[in-house]
């Protein structure tokens, strides 16, 4: 009987350890173009527009930098269809992110 407690006791300590660990929260973004068009992607900071994205499509942001004029850009990438696909450079302003 007293062997059963201790493991009771045991698990449920365990199991409260478990359930306080903090999660982490995934940082994902949203295509927000305040123009109403879709949002041109570039192959290059502010280069060729190969691609354009609709608003409230959810994009990862991979890399940042700034171009000669010092405007943010950012490479996302993304799911279409099930697949997860890098579409390019797109202007930073233009992405609005948050925790999940």
């Amino acid at each position: 009987m007293k062997i059963r407690s201790v493991v009771m006791f045991s698990l449920s300590a365990l199991a409260s350890m478990v359930i306080s660990q903090p999660v982490k929260a995934e940082r994902v973004c949203q295509v927000t173009d305040p123009t109403g068009t879709p949002l041109n992607v570039r192959d290059s900071p502010n280069g060729e527009i190969i691609n354009a994205l609709r608003n409230g499509r959810e994009v990862y942001i991979h890399k940042k930098t700034y171009d000669a004029q010092g405007r943010p850009w950012v490479l996302v990438g993304g799911y279409y269809e099930g697949i997860y696909k890098t579409w390019g450079w797109v202007f930073r302003e233009f992405v609005s992110c948050y925790n999940r």
